[in-house]
């Protein structure tokens, strides 16, 4: 397997021209030890197929799913096919995104921190005045994105779901590199229709067009699945002869919750047992899959929150942690389509897929926006809740905080990557940070496409032979006010209630219990500067 992934390597860099000679050298003093068809042989039987060409690529993306809400991780909810890629995959241990819904996208279609890409903060409203900069509320024109450069480098470029980085139609997906886009322009609406009271009023799009959902028959995830898989099957049928690169951006499982009522009832009576002890499963699970160990130790339930044992209303909360559920399952079925169809095109083998989350479980009341029909049951038509902080607590186990934080709890994303002939399987677990930032210049890496300007690294040596990610790197973030810097093994973090930085070492206490800032001022201090010059770079205001 070593050898097969050392030949890769050399066969993806010959793509690019600037490596062109240096790995003709490798391959010329490989043929010179043992010979044309010793180098065949070699390659043919460490890889095990044929040589290949450049990679398909899909990114899945779910929207406020927490670290252990998927098979993979730790969780109970039933995902078959995300365990599956996982199992014929990698897991990545520590992998970061951007706290939150638009700063996490614009960083994984540009390659670049939230604010160099104009996301630093949320997505503006179709109607503000244009105001340029780091918080601008829309992608960035001079910062190209993934899809604009592999399209570019002659790929096929597709897109189902969930945008959010752009309200104006001339920011919509069909400007920024996709050939073919269905889905939600804007961020949270009903699964069931379009939410049209003002000042949410809600789009979608099919290409360039404006699209209604129909009245009756009509399920959000569904739809993204299927016109997912009906760009795949359109270009199986007239594009075969190119690559294609595939964005499924879910908007499950985030609020309001709606699921359809027979993948509900299979969790209907999974969660009164309640979130502290859910949690403890989780918990109990991940440990015993080896995702995590003894370091991992389950932070105390946060204050204000109640014990479940004395929670109010706890035929409620289990139903709303039961339409959860059935949010994740529903979209985990959405993906095996998608996985049926690579399939039925041959093309799963040499398909890069990636899934991950946008941010961590998300702790919000959706009380304020009064959109519940008090007359309709959590779960259909007309309801409008949110599950709330005792069961983000669980999903985001074994971390702390959530959604718009920070802290791990909310930057922490369950990450998983499959791709037969790349990276072969074995269900590795990969430690070190990764970063969403990190998916394009991975991606150009993989395809050969055009070197862009990136803040994020290529992750393909960690993909294919190591274990580890890059470990000295420093990763910084910014949002609403929430800050943190990640330097080695090194976290300066500080939540935006009191703003007092708050140090801790993750190799010894990954879960962020014990403040070290005053055992180690100096640490704190330096890492501080480099907070504020990062800040100051990308004007972080």
């Amino acid at each position: 397997m070593q050898t097969c992934v050392g030949l890769l390597g050399i066969r993806l860099r010959w793509h690019r021209a600037a490596a062109y000679i240096r790995g003709m050298r490798r391959v010329l003093l490989l043929v010179g030890t043992i010979g044309v068809a010793g180098l065949l042989v070699l390659f043919l039987s460490g890889c095990g197929q044929e040589p290949v060409g450049r990679p398909n690529v899909v990114i899945i993306m779910a929207d406020d799913l927490g670290y252990s809400d998927i098979g993979a991780y730790g969780g109970e909810i039933q995902t078959p096919n995300l365990d599956a890629l996982a199992a014929g995959g990698l897991r990545f241990r520590q992998f970061y995104n951007s706290g939150r819904c638009c700063p996490t996208r614009a960083s994984l279609l540009t390659g670049r921190y939230p604010h160099a890409a104009g996301m630093g903060g949320m997505v503006s409203a179709a109607g503000r005045t244009l105001q340029p900069g780091p918080y601008q509320g829309y992608l960035d024109e001079k910062v190209p994105t993934i899809a604009e450069l592999l399209r570019a480098s002659g790929y096929k470029t597709y897109m189902s779901g969930k945008w959010h980085v752009g309200e104006r139609p001339q920011h919509w997906p069909r400007r920024r590199g996709f050939d073919r886009y269905f889905g939600l322009i804007s961020g949270a609406s009903s699964y069931y229709e379009l939410i049209r009271d003002q000042p949410r009023v809600r789009t979608m799009a099919l290409d360039d067009t404006p699209w209604t959902p129909p009245e009756e028959g009509f399920y959000m995830t569904d739809a993204f699945s299927e016109y997912a898989v009906e760009f795949l099957r359109d270009h199986d049928a007239a594009e075969a002869s190119a690559p294609f690169f595939l964005y499924l951006a879910y908007t499950a499982p985030h609020w309001p919750l709606h699921a359809p009522p027979e993948d509900i009832a299979k969790y209907r009576d999974r969660y009164h047992i309640g979130w502290d002890s859910l949690r403890a499963e989780r918990h109990q699970r991940m440990t015993r899959m080896g995702l995590i160990n003894d370091r991992y130790v389950l932070p105390p339930r946060p204050a204000g929150l109640s014990a479940w044992e004395e929670a109010d209303g706890q035929e409620d909360w289990a139903l709303r942690m039961a339409v959860y559920a059935a949010m994740v399952d529903r979209m985990d079925q959405g993906i095996g389509s998608v996985m049926d169809q690579l399939r039925a095109m041959e093309a799963i083998d040499n398909t890069f897929v990636v899934f991950l989350s946008d941010n961590g479980g998300c702790a919000e009341s959706v009380v304020s926006r009064r959109l519940h029909d008090p007359s309709s049951a959590v779960g259909e038509r007309g309801s409008y809740v949110a599950y709330q902080e005792g069961w983000a607590m669980a999903s985001n186990t074994p971390f702390r905080l959530y959604k718009q934080w920070v802290h791990e709890g909310g930057i922490l994303t369950p990450f998983v990557a499959h791709w037969p002939q790349g990276i072969g399987a074995g269900g590795r677990i990969i430690d070190g940070p990764g970063h969403v930032m990190d998916l394009l210049p991975t991606i150009q890496e993989l395809s050969g496409s055009a070197e862009p300007v990136a803040d994020g690294i290529s992750l393909v040596p960690a993909l294919t032979k190591a274990r580890t990610a890059p470990t000295g790197r420093t990763l910084y973030w910014e949002h609403i006010g929430n800050r943190a810097v990640r330097r080695g093994d090194w976290k300066l973090v500080a939540d935006r209630r009191d703003g007092q930085w708050e140090l801790y070492n993750l190799d010894t206490d990954p879960v962020e219990l014990n403040d070290l800032v005053a055992s180690h001022p100096d640490v704190a201090q330096e890492m501080a500067a480099l907070w504020q010059a990062w800040a100051d770079e990308v004007g972080v205001r």
